[in-house]
C-alpha cells in the first residue's frame, strides 16, 4: 500500500515537473494586425496551422480597425512593440526602416531561399541592400476590356502603345470611350500615371520620382505625360471622369460605352456582378511604350515585419519563413481571392487570377505599390489631384508641374 501511494505521489510530481516544464517552455509572440473580416479569418487559420507545427509557440493576435492601424503603428513601434507587425511594400515601409524600427530579417530571406521563391517582390523588400520583411498576398493591375467591343470594331489586343492608341481612334470613330476611368475619389487616375511613367523611364525612376528624389518638372516626367496626352488631347478617356466613382467607370465597360479600363483584379468581382463573364471580359499587360525599359508592374503588396522593439525576435523569424513558404501562401491567398507571392505556390482556376500570377512571377523590372503608398500621404493627394486636372485640362500641364515641384520640395525636405 506504502508501495502505490509512494508512487502516486511519485507520478503526481513527475506530471507536476512535466506541466511546469511545459508552461515555462511555452512561448508568446505578439501580433498586430490590419485585417478586414475575411482576411483575418484567412490569417487566423494560417497561425492555428503555425502553432500545430510549433505547440511551444503561442500566437496572441491583436487586430486593429483598418484605418485606425495607420496611427497606430507609428505609436506601438515606438511605445509598446509586438514581435511581428503587419504593413507594406516599397516606399511605405522606408520610413520605418529608415528610423530603425523595424528589422533586418536579411538572415530569413538567406536561409529559406525566399531571394529565388519571393523574387518578384524582393526589389520592392529590400532597401540598402538588406531585407525588411516578408510578403504574403498582392494582387495585379493592368487593363481589363471588353471583348466584344474589341470585336464590334474589328481591332486586335494590342501590344505595344502605339497599337493601343492607333486603336483608340477607331473605337472613337464608332462612338465609344477607348479609355474609361472614374477619378472622384482621385486614386484611379494614379494608376494610370504609375503605368505610363513605369513603361516610359522604368521602376527605378519611377521609385525616384515617388521618393521626392527627382523633380516634377524633370523631362523624363514630361515625357510620361506626353505619352498621356496622346489618350487625352484627342477626348480618347472618358469626358466625365471626374464626376465619376470607379464603379461607374466600371458600368461604361460593362455596356460597351468603354473599352479599356486600367483597374486591379479587385474589380473583376464588379464587372461579373454587371453581367459579364469570361468570354466577354478581358485582361492585357499594359502595353510596351519604351522596349529599351524592362517590364515593371503594379501589385499592391501586403507584408509581415519584426518591429525593432520585438522581444520574441527568434519565434518571429520562424513565423515569417513559415509564411513565405509555397504551401502557406497557396492556402492563405486561396482565402483570400488574391495572388501568392512564392513562385512555387499554386493559384485558384480563375482565369485573371492565373493571368496576375504570370505576369507577376515573371515581371524582370520590379513591381510598384501603387501611387498613394509609393509617395508620402501629403505628395500622393497633391499629385492625384494634378493627374485628375491634367486629363481635364492637358493644356495645363507646365502649371501642374510647377504646383508638384514646388510640393516635393516642401514635402521631402
Amino acid at each position: 500500500m506504502n508501495i502505490v501511494v509512494k508512487s502516486a505521489a511519485l507520478g503526481l510530481a513527475v506530471s507536476t515537473l512535466m506541466a511546469s516544464t511545459a508552461i515555462a517552455q511555452q512561448r508568446t509572440l505578439k501580433y498586430y494586425a490590419d485585417f478586414d473580416p475575411a482576411p483575418l479569418a484567412a490569417f487566423e487559420a494560417v497561425i492555428a496551422d503555425f502553432e500545430a507545427a510549433n505547440p511551444d509557440i503561442d500566437v496572441v493576435l491583436q487586430n486593429f480597425d483598418h484605418e485606425g492601424y495607420k496611427t497606430a503603428i507609428r505609436n506601438f513601434l515606438t511605445a509598446d512593440a509586438p514581435d511581428l507587425a503587419n504593413w507594406y511594400a516599397g516606399n511605405r515601409m522606408a520610413p520605418f526602416v529608415n528610423s530603425g524600427q523595424f528589422q533586418d530579417v536579411s538572415d530569413v530571406w538567406e536561409e529559406h531561399n525566399l531571394h529565388e521563391s519571393l523574387a518578384s517582390a524582393a526589389p520592392s523588400m529590400t532597401i540598402d541592400g538588406k531585407q525588411w520583411g516578408v510578403p504574403y498576398t498582392y494582387y495585379q493591375w493592368g487593363i481589363y476590356y471588353n471583348k466584344s467591343v474589341y470585336e464590334q470594331v474589328g481591332v486586335d489586343v494590342p501590344e505595344t502603345w502605339d497599337e493601343f492608341v492607333s486603336n483608340c481612334e477607331k473605337f472613337k470613330a464608332a462612338g465609344i470611350d477607348c479609355l474609361t476611368t472614374g477619378t472622384k475619389a482621385l486614386w484611379p487616375g494614379a494608376g494610370i500615371f504609375d503605368y505610363l511613367n513605369l513603361r516610359t523611364n522604368g521602376y527605378e525612376f519611377h521609385m525616384a520620382l515617388t521618393s521626392g528624389e527627382v523633380a516634377w518638372t524633370d523631362d523624363r516626367v514630361k515625357a510620361t505625360f506626353a505619352e498621356w496626352g496622346k489618350l487625352v488631347e484627342p477626348g480618347y478617356i472618358t469626358a466625365n471622369h471626374a464626376a465619376l466613382d470607379w464603379q461607374d467607370a466600371a458600368s461604361l465597360l460593362i455596356q460597351g460605352k468603354a473599352a479599356n479600363y486600367v483597374m486591379g483584379n479587385f474589380a473583376v468581382a464588379v464587372f461579373k456582378d454587371g453581367g459579364m463573364t469570361d468570354d466577354t471580359l478581358g485582361f492585357m499587360p499594359f502595353p510596351t511604350i519604351n522596349p529599351d525599359v524592362a517590364r515593371a508592374e503594379e501589385a499592391p503588396t501586403d507584408t509581415v515585419h519584426i518591429p525593432a522593439g520585438a522581444k520574441n525576435v527568434d519565434d518571429a523569424k520562424k513565423f515569417l519563413a513559415f509564411l513565405a513558404t509555397a504551401d502557406v501562401q497557396t492556402k492563405l491567398n486561396e482565402a483570400l481571392g488574391q495572388l501568392p507571392i512564392n513562385k512555387d505556390s499554386s493559384v485558384a482556376d480563375d482565369p485573371f487570377i492565373k493571368a496576375g500570377f504570370e505576369l507577376l512571377s515573371t515581371t524582370p523590372g520590379g513591381i510598384a505599390q501603387f501611387f498613394d503608398r509609393d509617395a508620402p500621404a501629403e505628395m500622393a493627394k497633391i499629385g492625384m489631384e494634378g493627374f485628375q486636372q491634367f486629363m481635364v485640362q492637358p493644356g495645363q500641364i507646365d502649371n501642374i508641374l510647377e504646383r508638384l515641384e514646388k510640393a516635393r520640395q516642401r514635402i521631402y525636405k
